[in-house]
C-alpha cells in the first residue's frame, strides 16, 4: 500500500489479513507519503498474523543504524513478523534531488544493517556504528531488475523482490539470473526466494481495470527500465517510447491517483498494453487468477500486489474473495 492516509492504512491492512493475504508492504517516500515506520507500527497493530515491512526502502534517506534500530522494533511490536525491503531508490530519493545507490553501496548497506541487527557493532562509511539493544534476524527482501542486480540478490538477500516483468519467458530468466546468483557465492539454490511485484486492479470490465492503474503502469516502466536496457528482454519496437517515458515521467506525482501527467504517459507512447501485460496483474476476475496462477507455476514464492487506484479496499477485498480464495480450492 502506498500511505496516503493512515486510518485509511490500518483498516485496508485489517482487511487484507481477513482476505488471506500473507504478507503487507508499505511504499518509503516520506515526500509523497506518510511515514514509513510510523505507518507499519499503525499496520502492526491494526493486525495478528501477516507479515510486514517495507516495501522498499533505500539506503540514501536512513542511516542503517536508523534503518536497524526501526525494523527490530516493529519486529518486536509485531511479535517477529516484520521483514526489510530495501533497493537501490526511486521516488524518496528522486523526490530530494539525489541519484539512486549504486550496488556496492546497496550491499555495504544491507551487510551493515545485518550487523547492527544482530547487536555487532558494524562499520559503515568508516565509522563504527551500532545499535546496542537489537539482538535479532529480520528478513531481508532486496528490490532486483536488472541482471547484475539480480545477481546479487541471489548472493545475498533472504528474497529478491522482482520488478522485471511478469510474463513467462521474462519470469524464467529472471529466476535464472538470481539462481546464478546463488551458485556464483556458493548458496544453496532456492536460499533466495523470488517475490514478484505486480500492479494489480480488478474490475468486470478489462479496460475499466486497466484505466484506474495507468499511473502505477508507467511507474513501473520508469523503475524497472532505469539506468540501461540491456539484459531487460524489451522488444525493439518499444525501446524509443521508453526512452522517452524516463525523460517525460514526473516524479512528484508517482503513484498519485488522478489526472497526473504520468497517467497519460503510457497512452501517448503508445505503451499501455504492453506495460499492462508485463508489469500487472489487471482485468477482469477470471484474468487476474489466470495471470496469477501462472506466476506462481514460473516458480515464484510470493505475489506482491499493489492496492493503489480509485478504490484501494476494494481491489484488496475483490483480489481475496476472487483471486486467492478460488486458486487457493484448487
Amino acid at each position: 500500500m502506498f500511505p496516503n492516509n493512515l486510518e485509511d492504512v490500518s483498516s485496508g491492512a485489517r482487511l487484507a489479513e481477513e482476505m488471506g493475504f500473507d504478507y503487507v508492504g508499505i511504499a518509503d517516500s516520506q515526500s509523497l507519503a506518510r511515514e514509513l515506520y510510523v505507518t507499519l507500527g499503525v499496520v502492526a497493530a491494526a493486525t495478528e498474523r501477516v507479515m510486514l515491512g517495507p516495501t522498499v526502502s533505500n539506503p540514501l534517506t536512513r542511516h542503517p543504524a536508523v534503518a536497524a534500530s526501526a525494523i527490530a522494533s516493529i519486529n518486536e511490536l509485531s511479535r517477529g513478523r516484520a521483514f526489510l525491503g530495501l533497493g537501490s531508490g526511486d521516488s524518496a530519493v528522486l523526490n530530494l534531488g539525489l541519484r539512486p545507490a549504486r550496488l556496492a553501496e546497496l550491499h555495504h548497506y544491507i551487510q551493515s544493517v545485518r550487523e547492527m541487527l544482530a547487536g555487532e557493532t558494524s562499520e559503515f562509511r568508516g565509522d563504527r556504528t551500532h545499535v546496542r539493544w537489537s539482538n535479532t534476524t529480520i528478513p531481508v527482501a532486496m528490490s532486483a531488475e536488472g541482471p547484475r542486480t539480480l545477481a546479487m540478490a541471489g548472493s545475498i538477500a533472504d528474497a529478491a523482490i522482482i520488478h522485471t516483468g511478469l510474463t513467462p519467458e521474462v519470469l524464467h530468466d529472471t529466476v535464472a539470473r538470481i539462481r546464478e546468483g546463488e551458485r556464483s557465492a556458493g548458496r544453496a539454490p532456492g536460499a533466495t526466494g523470488v517475490w514478484a511485484f505486480a500492479k494489480c486492479n480488478i474490475a468486470d470490465d478489462r479496460d475499466e481495470a486497466v484505466g484506474g492503474i495507468k499511473m502505477a503502469l508507467a511507474a513501473s516502466g520508469h523503475h524497472a527500465f532505469r539506468f540501461t536496457l540491456e539484459g531487460k528482454n524489451v522488444p525493439e519496437e518499444y525501446r524509443e517510447a521508453v526512452s522517452i517515458l524516463h525523460h517525460e515521467y514526473e516524479a512528484a506525482e508517482h503513484e498519485q491517483v488522478g489526472q497526473t501527467r504520468n497517467a497519460v504517459l503510457t497512452d501517448e507512447l503508445g505503451l499501455t498494453d504492453y506495460f499492462a501485460d508485463r508489469f500487472a496483474v489487471v482485468g477482469t476476475p477470471g484474468e487476474c487468477r489466470e495471470k496469477a496462477r501462472a506466476i506462481f507455476d514460473a516458480g515464484i514464492d510470493v505475489l506482491l500486489i499493489t492496492a493503489i487506484g480509485p478504490s484501494p479496499e476494494t481491489i484488496i477485498r475483490r483480489f481475496g474473495e476472487e483471486v486467492i480464495a478460488p486458486l487457493r480450492n484448487l
